[in-house]
């Protein structure tokens, strides 16, 4: 008959555990702005350099106002040409009343000269129009940033004829102060998310894709209004200051959702869970030393540790290392302990049974 089985072996914990939701999300700018001309020209300055930051209102480019401030001289002098005439032609319309009213002229020469005025009404009213369209390409020479953010590569040069309809854009503006991150989490998870949001806010957390580097903290903001049904996922949507420009668009990261506190939890390490062919199951070593075979059912995992929902109580020793070794009632010593003395394991607060390689 063979000698015991040596294992290693932790000590079932309770404790408070915080439950996370993961799933894989894109980095989304809130606002991405392409900016074009409005008018034609030469574009006469830039006045931005890659990958500065502007702010809403700053001048970024300035195309040839030339051709605008004459378009706007010629509409201001046909509205001081109109406006004489018109005086004139009110002149005129007070004789002829006079006229009029003395029997000199017609009725029909008088309506014609009130016409005349009316005309002149209409032409200022136009010219007036013209000066402020001349006004608004003059304001168009002069491009703007229409939101705070980050410039990305210059796409046209200095000297250089832009138009209107050109299908590129000069260059383009990012916010990326704050960001929003879109992640997808299986649609069982919704009610739960969905209770949680009622009262409070939800944590995210994001991670680089390795998972090793925590990069932002943010908040959940809102739920798309329908589930995908070809992947049965659902998309959300969290915010992220992202003060150190540690998230970058299109970037993708691993998110972590914060939901609750599980209170009292049964902890144990992952590596003690073993998949059956019809359930889990974990070792248990018992006073005398031996092995029981002991169905439990696994709340979550989380990073390496299980929450478990059935089947453990606190205080109880459970194999993290061996197990492939061992049968229910099999005789058992923990690792670094001849003897099997049970007490030898530390319980560290790593959760590693003694002889436990980091």
């Amino acid at each position: 008959m063979g000698g015991p089985v040596s294992v290693g072996i932790v000590t079932v914990q309770k404790k408070d555990v915080p439950f996370y939701l993961t799933g894989l999300g894109s980095v989304t700018a809130l606002n991405t702005v392409t900016m074009h001309t409005r008018v034609d020209g030469q574009i006469m300055k830039v006045a931005f350099t890659e990958g500065q930051f502007v702010h809403a209102g700053d001048v970024l480019v300035e195309i040839d106002p030339r051709p605008f401030e004459v378009a706007l001289d010629q509409a201001q002098g046909q509205l001081a040409k109109d406006i004489a005439s018109q005086n004139d032609a009110k002149v005129d319309l007070g004789r002829y009343e006079t006229l009029w009213k003395e029997g000199v002229i017609a009725r029909q020469q008088l309506d014609s000269q009130q016409a005349t005025v009316g005309q002149f009404d209409g032409a200022i009213q136009s010219d007036q129009a013209q000066i402020a369209n001349a006004k608004l390409q003059l304001t168009y020479s002069h491009i703007t940033a229409p939101i705070s953010g980050r410039v990305g590569l210059r796409l046209v040069d200095s000297g250089n004829i832009v138009h209107a309809t050109d299908a590129n854009g000069m260059l383009v503006i990012t916010e990326v102060q704050p960001i929003s991150v879109i992640f997808t989490l299986p649609e069982d998870n919704l009610p739960q998310v969905v209770a949680e949001m009622r009262g409070r806010q939800l944590p995210v957390e994001a991670y680089s894709r390795d998972n090793n580097a925590k990069l932002a903290d943010g908040m959940l903001q809102t739920i798309d209004n329908q589930i995908d049904q070809t992947t049965g996922t659902i998309r959300f949507k969290a915010q992220f200051q992202n003060s150190d420009l540690s998230l970058w668009p299109n970037q993708f990261v691993n998110i972590r959702l914060f939901l609750n506190i599980r209170k009292d939890a049964l902890v144990i390490p992952s590596a003690a869970v073993q998949k059956g062919a019809q359930q889990t199951f974990v070792y248990v070593i018992k006073s005398d030393n031996t092995a029981e075979y002991r169905p439990v059912q696994v709340d979550f995992s989380q990073g390496n540790d299980s929450v478990i929902r059935q089947g453990l109580q606190a205080g109880e020793q459970v194999v993290v290392d061996g197990q492939d070794k061992l049968q229910n009632g099999a005789r058992t010593a923990v690792h670094g302990s001849p003897s099997g003395d049970k007490s030898s394991n530390g319980g560290g607060a790593d959760g590693r049974a003694p002889g436990q390689n980091p």
